[in-house]
């Protein structure tokens, strides 16, 4: 089968499509044909050399696809059912990607809008259930319009909190659909939460890791209450919480996540997709930044 893989660090050019053995699922895993694969910003500081490990090895965490084994015993999927969720291993970025969380595809979803789910909303409700959002809290969200920020920000308010997000301006009028408040970035951005939340904040959620974490600390009052997923030099500096999912994944999201869709509380929007064999030029521009929504390949 053919599958996304690097044999030396470096930028995009070092990407390949190669040919590999098709993996099994072992027991309660199932396998899937990938009809699409999301790239996330942990795909090239993978192949950076950023995550650890050495070369080779193969890239994609999020899949969606079609049920086309099943490893023992699997019962709440079939072959043939739609399905999407997280790959074991990191190979999603293939024709046939082994899972190890998953939950059906949504009915109005098709298959790239929910391979651009799974790191997204994992990571989001991670953060929110690591820092106790719930009804009522404020919660103050850095990098509020990306992928993973705006599923943050979509999940706190149908848990029934007021967030405000933190965004370039452009990003503003897409977060006041979201129901979070928009604050710019930059210098002021104390007083400018201040201004609206005079009291600040319950819980700050830093998923931009662009050096705000000491404001954030400043606007929630305690180390406590002020996690961060981008930002490890800032968390072992101030004392914060660092949330990389290594103790323990809200997985729990994945077969929680239809009933927001189906019933318009949630939407996360694929800014653009490129077929499996441009994955290079996806990588060029993930590592851009400022993508409102996510990348997709697609694969099958």
């Amino acid at each position: 089968m053919k599958s996304v893989r690097f044999n030396r660090f470096g930028g995009p050019e070092v990407l390949e499509i190669e040919d590999v053995p098709e993996p099994h699922p072992g027991p309660g895993r199932i396998r899937i044909a990938v009809r699409a694969a999301g790239v996330n910003p942990i795909d090239w500081k993978k192949r950076q050399g950023l995550m650890g490990g050495k070369p080779p090895q193969s890239l994609g965490q999020d899949a969606a696809g079609v049920v086309d084994e099943v490893g023992v015993g699997v019962v709440d999927v079939a072959v043939g059912d739609r399905v999407f969720g997280l790959s074991a291993g990191s190979t999603a970025q293939s024709e046939r990607a082994v899972l190890s969380f998953y939950a059906p595809i949504p009915p109005s979803l098709d298959f790239v809008d929910a391979a651009a789910l799974p790191t997204a909303i994992e990571t989001a409700a991670r953060a929110l259930d690591e820092t106790g959002v719930e009804k009522g809290t404020v919660v103050l969200v850095n990098g509020a319009s990306g992928g993973v920020g705006s599923s943050t920000v979509q999940l706190a308010v149908a848990r029934g909190a007021r967030v405000i997000g933190i965004a370039s301006p452009a990003n503003h009028d897409y977060l006041r659909k979201l129901q979070a408040e928009p604050v710019a970035y930059g210098e002021g951005l104390v007083e400018r939460v201040r201004a609206i939340a005079p009291e600040g904040v319950d819980v700050a959620l830093d998923l931009a890791g662009s050096g705000v974490v000491p404001e954030l600390l400043e606007l929630a009052g305690g180390t406590q209450r002020v996690l961060t997923i981008a930002d490890y030099g800032a968390a072992q500096k101030y004392g914060v919480t660092f949330s990389d999912g290594h103790d323990g994944r809200a997985v729990h999201v994945l077969g929680e996540i239809g009933e927001l869709i189906e019933t318009g509380r949630f939407a996360l929007p694929v800014a653009r997709t490129f077929p499996l064999t441009d994955v290079a030029e996806a990588h060029r521009t993930s590592e851009q930044g400022h993508v409102r929504g996510k990348l997709v390949l697609l694969v099958g």
